[in-house]
């Protein structure tokens, strides 16, 4: 047969979606699968907005304009506002979800062989639409022991060499839920704005933001850095609508804009039902987001204190999104992400979840990490709570005695 490109050969798998067929298989023995592996909100979609995809009158299902219809970018400055974003429709960009953004700002900005700093656990479509681009993606690794803190201005400074044009975040950050305040991206902005540097920052979680004596500032808000940034946006996560791929790339760079419209005329147009239904969320109350918001924080307290009382497990309270990384005590991320959904079952119930690896750069890294997703509803997080503890109990590739016994020889050589 015809050879596979390199390129194919060498994608990143998405950890958040490999492993599927396994869960399928997993339901159709008749067992009850947890998922907390994706981002996928069980909140309800706002009604109105769904109204207005059923009720739509129309003959005739046609393209939109390239870069979205006009009607939807001119009302979104309204919503911006709320959070001291000062953006015109003439810098706002429609595409396929966020994911369109993602791969579209990577191609107008870089060319082939180029290096983008991200700190590591990072989203891991990132690693893919890198690919897709050929850009390079270095990474700067963060932990959990310092709760996934954006790594020190000193940190970016070394790791910039001349073959790196730019700086990629996600904040609040998906797959940690570290929060990143106003102080350190000013810092950070010194740096972009000293090296020329493209500054991409993912804000699809702007809402869920927990401390509560820190608000959202937005990389929009940074002075002095108009032709620099360029923020990445998304109905999904606020309107658990994650099916409208209906995103926006935002930047006051209108070179920049005019590129990335290039890659858009060449797609066509973005989904006319899913911006027929993000307009009308335009539409949706603040106590919405509110009672999502206080509904969110719940969950996270929640599968924070039982993930903290099983043994062996390491974590930390996520401060955004709605996602928690742990350590757990086992032998290999993928390995045991998999066993849960063909070899294990707790009262005919497992989970699913996303192993870390998938969410690092850097080869080997993330081997007893996954990702948690607390998308669904309390009573539901519980019994996926009471799988996994029992699962950690039974689990032959259990780690934590021989980590115990490493622990007590460094202390007795000590």
């Amino acid at each position: 047969m015809p050879k596979i490109s390199n390129r194919g050969e060498t994608a990143h798998s998405s950890p958040i979606r490999k492993l599927a067929s396994a869960a399928e298989e997993a339901k159709k023995a008749g067992k009850k699968v947890y998922h907390l592996n994706i981002g996928q909100p069980d909140i309800l979609t706002p009604p109105a907005a769904l109204d207005a995809v059923r009720n739509f009158d129309f003959n005739i299902l046609a393209y939109s304009p390239s870069n979205g219809y006009a009607s939807y970018r001119e009302k979104l400055p309204a919503y911006y506002r709320n959070f001291g974003i000062h953006i015109r429709p003439d810098e706002i960009l429609i595409t396929s979800g966020a994911s369109e953004g993602i791969l579209f700002t990577l191609l107008a900005c870089f060319d082939s062989g180029d290096y983008v700093l991200s700190p590591e656990p990072l989203y891991a479509n990132y690693l893919g639409f890198a690919g897709m681009a050929d850009v390079q993606i270095k990474p700067i690794t963060t932990t959990i022991e310092e709760g996934f803190a954006l790594p020190t201005i000193a940190d970016f400074q070394r790791a910039l060499t001349p073959e790196v044009k730019g700086i990629l975040l996600c904040n609040p950050n998906n797959p940690t839920g570290a929060f990143y305040p106003e102080a350190t991206l000013r810092a950070l902005a010194e740096l972009v704005l000293e090296r020329d540097l493209y500054l991409i920052i993912d804000e699809v979680y702007r809402e869920f933001c927990y401390p509560e004596d820190a608000a959202f500032f937005s990389a929009l808000q940074l002075p002095g850095l108009d032709e620099h940034v360029i923020v990445l946006d998304s109905v999904s996560k606020r309107y658990s609508a994650c099916g409208a791929r209906v995103g926006a790339v935002l930047s006051r760079n209108q070179t920049l804009l005019t590129t990335i419209n290039k890659y858009a005329e060449t797609r066509l147009s973005p989904p006319t039902f899913g911006q027929i239904f993000a307009e009308a969320t335009l539409q949706t109350e603040a106590s919405y987001f509110e009672t999502v918001k206080a509904e969110y924080r719940h969950r996270r307290d929640v599968l924070y204190g039982r993930l903290k009382a099983m043994p062996g497990v390491v974590c930390y309270l996520p401060e955004g999104a709605f996602y928690v990384f742990a350590k757990l005590p086992i032998d290999d991320a993928d390995r045991f992400c998999r066993w849960l959904l063909e070899d294990f079952s707790y009262q005919n119930q497992t989970l699913m979840l996303a192993p870390g690896t998938g969410f690092y750069a850097t080869p080997g890294a993330g081997r007893q990490e996954v990702r948690f997703a607390y998308v669904l509803n309390v009573n539901d997080l519980e019994r996926a709570m009471d799988c996994l503890a029992h699962a950690l109990e039974v689990y032959p590739g259990r780690q934590e005695g021989e980590l115990v016994d490493r622990l007590v020889g460094l202390l007795v050589n000590h």
